[in-house]
């Protein structure tokens, strides 16, 4: 690495807007599984302890996927709408998995939604640190928003790991 000339600053990077394009779409389409499960799991699960830390969840994160599509029309990014809809359709679709019952939820339904919400949680961390890196070389994303966005995405993903060891409590253990 060279020594930039006294009184000279070092050129920046430039974002490829063409793969940023298509890395935020299909974070864009992520977002629409986890909103669409969430809000599924919020109306679901109505018992304590689980019904309120559901709705709140659903709800930040239903507020995360507009945050999404806000950054993205700042950045000139269109939404590539067949993506979302694909999410969308696939999301429903999961919701009829076999799950060893013909009529209605398994217990063990709850522990494995749980893990899928907390892994979607992660990649959209994941995705607002890849954003907060680009910050510097691009002007028009917000630092400040983008590391609470990152911590409020560690909170949810503490929400969704205590949630989870609960459920295994309730569903895989007996006595």
């Amino acid at each position: 690495m060279t020594t930039p000339m006294p009184g000279t600053r070092p050129q920046l990077r430039k974002v490829r807007m063409d793969l940023l394009g298509i890395y935020l779409n299909d974070h864009l389409a992520g977002s629409t599984v986890g909103a669409g499960r969430s809000e599924f799991m919020a109306r679901s699960h109505r018992d304590p302890p689980y019904a309120e830390p559901l709705r709140h969840l659903a709800a930040e994160i239903a507020e995360d996927r507009e945050t999404l599509r806000r950054i993205m029309r700042s950045l000139g990014v269109p939404q590539r709408r067949y993506k979302v809809a694909a999410s969308g359709a696939a999301e429903r679709l999961g919701r009829l998995k076999s799950n060893g019952r013909l009529y209605r939820r398994s217990p063990l339904t709850l522990v494995v939604e749980l893990e899928f919400l907390r892994l979607g949680v992660k990649g959209k961390e994941l995705g607002w640190r890849t954003l907060r890196a680009l910050a510097e070389a691009d002007g028009r994303l917000d630092e400040q928003e983008l590391d609470g966005l990152m911590a409020r995405a560690e909170r949810q993903t503490s929400t969704l790991e205590e949630l989870r060891v609960t459920a295994i409590r309730d569903v895989l253990l007996t006595g």
